[in-house]
């Protein structure tokens, strides 16, 4: 072939690698397949033939028009990525799948030669002490040998899995050059040139092929990666709230049913049992979402204690719920804080007591919840320390509508001095399966306790 037709094919060969990798990596099935440690033997022949098909198909394309089509022979470093990355079954498969076009052609030799190919890749997968090294793979041998020399200083070694990976392509890669020319009886089986620094490209090709494929492929897996750690860091986030409120909730309604013992043992036992009900779910519940007829129910249990030590006719709540409302899911205990915040900062300083007003609905794709008392009221600073603040109660709800929903959720807070305060959380709707009947939630839904 011509040296010009030649280089034309290289770049070919990188072109082709780089799409092909980067088209295989948009796949979630492939990166479900491409990204573990260890597969059974029904996903190793998914991942065969996800890219063995792919590339089987420019092998044929070589064949059948030898001189235009070359660059599309990524057979080679095909085979070798699988066996390195799946290990020797997937290795010697799929180079057994790339040769079939060769045998068409009477190419007998290529099949045995891709099965080597496997075989040996997938034998440095198993004596690689670190599979991150097949990943960190670079096509450079500078870096290589420098990565050497530096972990040599402190303790010598002589092996260096890098080193080893690079020296078995460019051999197999000789051996495929000599094959070349001692069994070719027909179409070009591969590139080949009498000018030395061609050559030298042909080999720095099919290593720099390689290294691309794992490079691009492993930006995937640390974009992953991170995702997950995000999704733990949010996880753990979340918890770190809830166990912030949870200690702050039992800590004031244990102090409720404590002045109760002395001169009322019957209802503080009642009350007790409302607070284990209320600690059987906390407990039982790892559940980020429930459904807002859930947290309602929770509110309920809540209230009672609150009222008893409020006195019935101090403290009355009033609910104006949608019942389509009823099955949107919201974050498990984001009211409790809410109606706490307005009994101890709104209504416990009122000698006639107060209102508490629930209110829902559905406005489109959001949902609208509104916790308003008739108490006290907040002075404007305060209202932005309780907000922004590092605090418990509306700071905490702030801070996990912002954790969760990000810029789709928000809470407003509009309260004056003397008349009370109003609380109003819009948030995107998510529904519930399996809701409870509206015929259940009735018997807690009057509007005066």
């Amino acid at each position: 072939m011509e040296q010009r037709l030649i280089l034309i094919n290289l770049l070919i060969k990188l072109g082709v690698a780089a799409a092909a990798a980067s088209v295989l990596g948009r796949s979630v099935e492939f990166k479900s397949l491409l990204f573990r440690d260890d597969r059974t033997l029904k996903q190793k022949i998914y991942f065969v033939l996800w890219m063995g098909i792919p590339m089987t198909l420019g092998v044929w394309a070589r064949f059948s028009a030898p001189k235009s089509f070359a660059g599309g022979d990524l057979s080679l470093e095909t085979t070798v990525l699988l066996g390195v990355i799946a290990g020797r079954f997937a290795g010697v498969t799929g180079g057994v799948l790339m040769a079939i076009p060769a045998l068409l052609y009477g190419q007998w030799v290529i099949l045995p030669f891709n099965a080597i190919c496997g075989a040996v890749a997938g034998q440095l997968r198993r004596i690689a002490p670190n599979k991150e090294e097949i990943w960190s793979f670079s096509p450079f041998i500078d870096l290589s040998i420098y990565r050497w020399i530096r972990r040599n200083l402190p303790t010598p070694r002589l092996f260096d899995w890098q080193t080893m990976f690079f020296l078995t392509i460019i051999v197999l890669r000789f051996i495929q050059t000599e094959l070349s020319l001692h069994f070719s009886n027909g179409p070009f089986l591969w590139l080949e040139s009498p000018k030395l620094w061609v050559d030298v490209l042909i080999y720095a090709t099919s290593i720099t092929v390689i290294g691309i494929e794992l490079k691009i492929w492993n930006s995937v897996r640390i974009q992953i990666k991170l995702e997950e750690q995000a999704r733990l860091l949010l996880n753990a986030r979340m918890e770190a709230l809830q166990n912030q409120i949870n200690p702050h909730f039992l800590f004031n309604t244990l102090n409720s049913v404590s002045s109760l013992v002395r001169f009322d043992p019957d209802t503080a036992r009642e009350m007790i049992i409302k607070l284990a009900n209320i600690l059987r779910r906390l407990l039982n519940s790892t559940d980020a979402f429930v459904p807002l007829r859930d947290e309602l129910e929770f509110i309920d249990n809540y209230l009672d204690i609150e009222v008893v030590r409020f006195g019935r006719d101090k403290l009355r709540v009033v609910k104006e719920i949608d019942s389509p409302s009823l099955d949107v899911m919201i974050p498990s205990m984001l009211l409790q804080p809410l109606v706490e915040n307005s009994i101890k900062h709104g209504l416990s300083s009122k000698l006639e007591g107060g209102s508490i007003f629930l209110r829902s609905r559905i406005d489109g794709s959001k949902v609208m919840i509104e916790v308003e008392d008739d108490g006290v009221g907040m002075a404007p600073a305060v209202q932005a320390e309780r907000t922004t603040g590092s605090g418990i109660g509306i700071a905490n709800v702030a801070e996990r509508l912002r954790v969760l929903y990000g810029d789709a959720a928000h809470m407003t807070i509009d309260s004056n001095e003397g008349k009370g305060t109003l609380v109003r959380i819009s948030m995107p709707v998510m529904e519930s399966e399996g809701a409870i009947p509206d015929e259940l939630y009735a018997e807690r839904s009057s509007t005066r306790r």
